[in-house]
This record gives C-alpha cells, sequence and structure tokens, in this order.
C-alpha cells in the first residue's frame, strides 16, 4: 500500500514494530521470561499459566507449533528503498532497540544492498520444527502434514489438573468421541488451508535462504533437499488426496464404491 500512497508508510513501520514485539513475546513472557519455544524437544508449545504462579508447557505437538513458521517477509533493497520514510525508521528501530533487533536477520545482496528477514523463527529452529514435520512418525503422512503428530497416537498427552484428567490422543479419521464432532482435524486429519500456508511459507524461506539450508526428507532417508523442494513435496502429497489411486478410489472420498462405480 506505501507503495502507491506514502500515507500507508506509517502503518508500514507500525507493523514492523508490532511483528517485532509479538516475536520478542513468545520468548519472554510475563517477568519470568517464560517462553513458547522448547530447546529440548525444538518446538514450539502453548504454556499454560496456573492461578498459583506457575507455568505448565503442554506438550502437545499439533500444527500450534507450526503456526509460528508462517510468520515470515523478505523485505527486499529495492522495496526499502522506494520508502525512505520507513527506512528511517526502520533503522533507527534497529539502532536504538537492540533488544528487539535480533528479532530482524540482516544479509547482504551482491551489489551491497541490505535484505532483511521478518521471522518469528531463524534458521536453527526452522530446521529443528522441520524434523517433526517430515517424520512420517509425527507429521508426514502420504496425503499431506497432519495436524497432530502421529506420535500422540502412542503416546498421548495428558494434563491432570484439578483432579480432571484431559488427553489428546492421535485420531487418523472419524473422532471416535463426538465431544469432538465427526472429523475433526485437530485430531489427526490433513488440514489442507493450513497445509498451504505451510507449502508457502517454506517458498518464502526459500527466497530468503536459497538453497543454504536444507532438510532431511522424508526423516531418516539421508535425503537433504532445499525448502523449495521440500515445500513441492508436500505439494504432491496433497495433491494425492483428490487423485485415482491404485484402486481407482481418491483418497479424500473414503472407501465407498459408488463413488468409484457410479457414472454420475
Amino acid at each position: 500500500l506505501a507503495k502507491e500512497s506514502p500515507a500507508y508508510s506509517d502503518v508500514a513501520s507500525k507493523f514492523l514494530e508490532h511483528f517485532v514485539y509479538i516475536s520478542h513475546a513468545m520468548n519472554h513472557i510475563g517477568p519470568e521470561g517464560v517462553a513458547l519455544w522448547d530447546e529440548e524437544d525444538g518446538f514450539y508449545y502453548d504454556v499454560l499459566h496456573l492461578p498459583d504462579g506457575r507455568h505448565q508447557k503442554l506438550k502437545v505437538r499439533s500444527m500450534v507449533g507450526l503456526i509460528p513458521l508462517f510468520a515470515v517477509e523478505t523485505l527486499e533493497p529495492e522495496s526499502i528503498d522506494a520508502l525512505p520514510d520507513f527506512k528511517r525508521r526502520m533503522m533507527w528501530f534497529l539502532e536504538n532497540r537492540p533488544e528487539f533487533a535480533r528479532h530482524v536477520h540482516q544479509t547482504t545482496t551482491k551489489d551491497g544492498g541490505a535484505r532483511y528477514l521478518l521471522s518469528i523463527a531463524d534458521s536453527g529452529r526452522l530446521t529443528r520444527v522441520l524434523k517433526h514435520v517430515f517424520d512420517p512418525e509425527e507429521f508426514l503422512s502420504p496425503h499431506g502434514i497432519r495436524a497432530l503428530s502421529r506420535r500422540h497416537r502412542d503416546h498421548p498427552y495428558v494434563l491432570r489438573l484439578d483432579g480432571s484428567e484431559h488427553r489428546v490422543g492421535y485420531e487418523p479419521a472419524e473422532s471416535r468421541t463426538g465431544l469432538f464432532g465427526g472429523n475433526s482435524n485437530w485430531r489427526g486429519p490433513v488440514w489442507f488451508p493450513v497445509n498451504y500456508l505451510l507449502v508457502e511459507s517454506l517458498q518464502k524461506f526459500h527466497h530468503y535462504f536459497g538453497d543454504a539450508v536444507r532438510v532431511e526428507c522424508p526423516a531418516g532417508s539421508g535425503q537433504m533437499i532445499p525448502l523449495w523442494e521440500a515445500a513441492a513435496e508436500i505439494s504432491r502429497r496433497l495433491s494425492r488426496l483428490f487423485l485415482p489411486g491404485a484402486n481407482g478410489l481418491r483418497p479424500a472420498l473414503g472407501d465407498r464404491a459408488q463413488w468409484r462405480d457410479d457414472p454420475h
């Protein structure tokens, strides 16, 4: 918008600052400095704040932990140079607020220009999260990325609180309880819209890092591929949802013979 009307330059600056504040807050919640990132597991988790002041991470490996990857954008030198007011405020902010500046990554182009990456996850955290994403025993299914890690099939997450037990288990298709109402994305099936956002985000990361950042896909294969190819692999698996398999059925339609045999 600012490219079309300078009046939006202030709004762009405000968005930039808000992004950095949010990124910082995810790693420093409250005076205790609680972080949503779990260094041991290499994953983002929700954190429960209890009435007695304690904090407890909800170690559910679900699409929630992948959503931080969606917050990514590259600022190219020509775009920044075309908005002098935005550039001036951005440089002031980065130089005078060093505690926040580390959430904006910078590299130099071949002609000496400055490129900036706005991302909640840096390259190190990105690759650690993607180890879970491309693990067939966790998120990687034949038809896209599961909304819940398959790990919870054998290791359901259990939260015991105030004498009650809350359980999250993996169910790849129809929920076994009416509480979740039939096909619940949050129990494990592939949720197509968020898969699309993940594909788009991996492409954006590749736009900034190029082939310098690679992931093993699938995990355990020894095959290290660039993020663009990793995004393409998710796309191919999503497409298989709607393509006839060896049995003539399209996986999205289940095993109902009517969909296979009825010409109408």
